[in-house]
């Protein structure tokens, strides 16, 4: 069974395990399946990706973390803007979430 969250986005899928390490560097993993397209297509995509990871979504990254991107083919089609505007919605997004008090939307809604 896998641990951790995933992140749904138009261009690939962020899964993300705390690791419980604080004082360590985020880790990353690329992984694009067979049924994306052929091994040049692939292997684009990945590249595609590992480059918006060095460029943008290292800094959006928490410490302790492993971060796996599973690559999808609408990535190949995409403006390099939208790809590393997309990967870094969605490493923050659920940090905004739990940086939320807890009960806080409870309390609103009564």
């Amino acid at each position: 069974m896998r641990q951790g969250e995933r992140r749904r986005g138009p261009y690939f899928i962020l899964e993300v395990l705390d690791r419980k390490a604080p004082g360590e560097a985020p880790r990353t993993g690329f992984t694009v399946t067979k049924k994306q397209g052929n091994s040049v297509e692939r292997n684009r995509i990945r590249r595609r990706l590992r480059e918006a990871v060095r460029l943008h979504g290292r800094f959006a990254m928490l410490p302790g973390h492993d971060y796996v991107i599973v690559g999808h083919r609408d990535a190949l089609e995409a403006s390099f803007e939208e790809l590393t505007k997309a990967l870094v919605t969605r490493i923050a997004s659920r940090q905004r979430d739990k940086s939320r008090a807890p009960g806080k939307s409870d309390a609103a809604k009564s």
